[in-house]
């Protein structure tokens, strides 16, 4: 069961907008959820150094960078910013 401060919900978004552009698009995605960025630039960034065994919602982190490195080997710039929305 996940824990109240799971981060699914956003993660799931961020999947199903990856999976809703095409790789061949560069894509923006804007996210008010800091924790999802930084999970995700610890994952996949230039010094990525965390192990997704022991991330919390792995199964749905696994999706993110299927995707992320299906963009990469397109060579599809994508890019996450944080913005203010509440």
């Amino acid at each position: 069961m996940k824990g109240s401060n799971s981060n699914c919900p956003e993660l799931a978004a961020f999947v199903l907008a990856l999976r809703g552009t095409s790789v061949t698009n560069p894509m923006l995605y804007l996210c008010d959820n800091q924790a999802l960025l930084k999970v995700v630039k610890r994952l996949v960034g230039e010094d990525g150094k965390s192990m997704l065994v022991r991330a919390p919602d792995a199964d749905i982190l696994l999706q993110a960078i299927e995707e992320l490195q299906k963009r990469t080997a397109a060579a599809a710039a994508t890019f996450l910013f944080k913005v203010k929305a509440h």
